[in-house]
């Protein structure tokens, strides 16, 4: 039967001279050179647990703690751009509900605008045909005024040649009114 191996049981055994003693004298092994170099070991595990291996743990753990923190920022980021994109969703649909409300405003401006160049045209329009009736009627007044003096001096010429007299001036105005009534105005 194989026994425990504590501390005690080894300390005993190798006091005795058993087997263990055997067993390590075969290897060579020397006892007190062998707690030395356990305990300059353990001594070395301890600086390094101590010295190298916590600092090692401390800059992992801040590294974990770096990278947790990496991934909670890469997290808001990434609500943030989804709320940004979100916000300018909703700014370019209003900006194309505004630009729509624009064009709209614009094209009843021209409508307005064309409509009253229109009028104004058109009462432009009436104005001259206006003038032009009122330059027309003058015209034939004018012109109707010269035919009236034309007929009269052919009048006035032609009864002269008949009567073989010569007409004072009394005479020739005398004709020319009587004649301008007859005519037709």
């Amino acid at each position: 039967m194989v026994q425990p191996m504590n501390p005690a049981f080894l300390l005993a055994e190798l006091q005795g001279g058993g087997q263990i003693e055997k067993i390590a004298g075969t290897f060579g092994v020397d006892w007190s050179h062998l707690m030395a170099q356990i305990v300059s070991f353990c001594i070395v595990c301890a600086l390094l647990y101590w010295w190298a291996y916590q600092p090692i743990l401390k800059m992992l753990a801040e590294r974990r703690r770096q990278i947790a923190q990496g991934l909670l920022d890469t997290e808001k980021i990434r609500a943030e751009l989804a709320r940004t994109e979100t916000l300018r969703h909703e700014v370019m649909l209003k900006a194309n509900v505004e630009a729509t409300k624009i064009i709209e405003e614009a094209h009843a401006a021209a409508a307005r605008v064309q409509q009253d160049e229109t009028q104004r045209a058109i009462a432009a329009a009436e104005q001259i045909v206006v003038k032009a009736q009122v330059a027309a009627a003058q015209d034939y007044e004018r012109m109707l005024n010269e035919l009236k003096r034309e007929v009269g001096r052919l009048v006035i010429q032609t009864t002269a040649t008949l009567t073989g007299k010569i007409l004072t001036t009394e005479d020739q105005r005398r004709l020319a009114d009587e004649t301008a009534k007859q005519l037709p105005s």
